[in-house]
Order: structure tokens, then sequence, then C-alpha cells
């Protein structure tokens, strides 16, 4: 079973690497993708993780790979360092920007393994996960040609029907893939409604932009398919309530 949560101390800082920063309320510098941000040490460590959304990085804060950096360091390369080299920065970036969809596919799939309603979907969610999982092991060339896009539109038509079976019977609007950035979510009663990312009872929130959404004192534990990434980007507090298996955000408030 490969591993889902981020285990920072196995890989590479490959998450401070990869992608591109552009300055704006989440990054307080530009940096072009496949450079490393200044703030990553020579241990591949943050050098200003306690103090990253101080510092004009709260978008940082937010990021969370589904373990495909260890994946990628430990597994792919079997413990390569990608500063070796340029064709290795090179390569085990390309792997980890298929690894990282690839591993949240996976975090959803197995999401829906475990929606009761959906029992009967059990075995098409199986087999979907092992080819996923089959792919996530494969070595970096093969990574090169896996077509992220149609997994993932192939996997959907499962999750959304079990979405479907979760929220039957249930009044709740469909809000799939909504943007919520900003919106507070105080006291709404959205039971059963389709949020992807939000984090409401039976509410599907896959793709949902949770950036800013206060949801404090909100009950999230019962939400569909919630990420700690979508979890992480949501204003919370001691009494928002999370499903098993997501941390609770450290810059929520007590």
């Amino acid at each position: 079973m490969l591993e889902l949560r981020a285990d920072c101390a196995r890989c590479t800082g490959l998450c401070c690497v990869g992608p591109a920063l552009t300055r704006s309320a989440d990054f307080a510098i530009d940096k072009p993708a496949g450079e490393p941000c200044p703030n990553l040490r020579d241990d591949f460590r943050c050098g200003i993780h306690t103090e990253l959304r101080p510092r004009g990085f709260p978008g940082c804060t937010v990021y969370d790979c589904f373990g495909a950096g260890q994946q990628v360091v430990q597994v792919t390369f079997g413990g390569a360092m990608w500063r070796s080299s340029a064709s290795a920065r090179a390569e085990q970036l390309a792997a980890f920007a298929v690894l990282r969809p690839l591993h949240e596919l996976l975090w959803h799939l197995d999401a829906a393994r475990g929606i009761a309603a959906a029992a009967r979907l059990r075995p098409a969610l199986d087999e979907q996960a092992a080819r996923a999982e089959r792919l996530a092991g494969a070595p970096a060339a093969d990574l090169a040609t896996v077509d992220i896009a149609a997994l993932r539109a192939d996997a959907d038509v499962l999750l959304r029907e079990a979405s479907r079976l979760a929220r039957a019977g249930t009044p709740g609007r469909d809000l799939r893939g909504a943007d919520l950035m900003g919106r507070k979510l105080r006291g709404a009663d959205l039971t059963g409604a389709d949020l992807r990312g939000a984090t409401l009872d039976r509410a599907d929130v896959i793709g949902a932009d949770l950036r800013a959404a206060d949801v404090r004192g909100a009950d999230l534990s019962g939400a569909l398919f919630l990420t700690q990434p979508q979890a992480n980007a949501a204003i919370g507090d001691a009494t928002t309530l999370l499903p098993s298996g997501l941390d609770r955000p450290p810059h929520w408030t007590a």
C-alpha cells in the first residue's frame, strides 16, 4: 500500500523546487519552475518553516504532496539526490509532476472505498486503485508516459457515482468544483451538498477551492473526499471537526 501522507524527512524538498512561485498574497517572491526556493537549506529543509505565514508564504503551508515526494526519492530513484546533476533534477521533478496528482487520485479512491453506501462499487474502485498503485511504482521512464487526465476521467465516473450513492435522499446542492474562496460557512447548513473540498456532512468537495473559506465551528467530519490541502487552505479553529486521517492545520486558531 502506498503512503498517501507526506513525510518530508524522507524527501529532498521537491515541492520547494518544482513549482513556480508568483509574488502574491500566497508567496513573497517570484521563483521559476525547477529552481530551488532560496529558503531551501542544504539539508533539504525549509529555513523559515516556522515563520512561513508571517514571512509571506502562506501558500507553502497549504501544499501537500500526498506522499509523492518520498515515493520519488526513496522508491523511483532509490535515494538519489537531485542536486547531483541537472539531468537528475529534471528527471526527479518530471516524476514528481506525475506522482503528485496520481497519489491525490489514490486518496480519493481510498475515500470512496470507505463509503458504506457505495459498497457495490468496491470491486471497480479496487481495480482502479490497483491500477494507479502499479503506475505509481513504475520506473521513471514509464511514469513519463502516464496520462493523468485519462486516469482521472476514468476514476471520476466511479467517484461521482460513489458521491451520488452517499448523498442519496438528501436535499443538498451540487457544488463539486465550486470556488469557495473567502466564503464564510459558519453555521451554514449544507448537508448533502456536493462541495468537493468543503467540509460538511455528505458534501462532495473534490476540486472545491477552499482558500480563505471560513469554517470555524463547522463540522467537516462527514465531508466526502476532503483532502489535507483543502483543510490547510481554509480558516478553522479548535471547534472545527475534521474527518479521521486529516491533521488540524497548525495555523488554525485555538
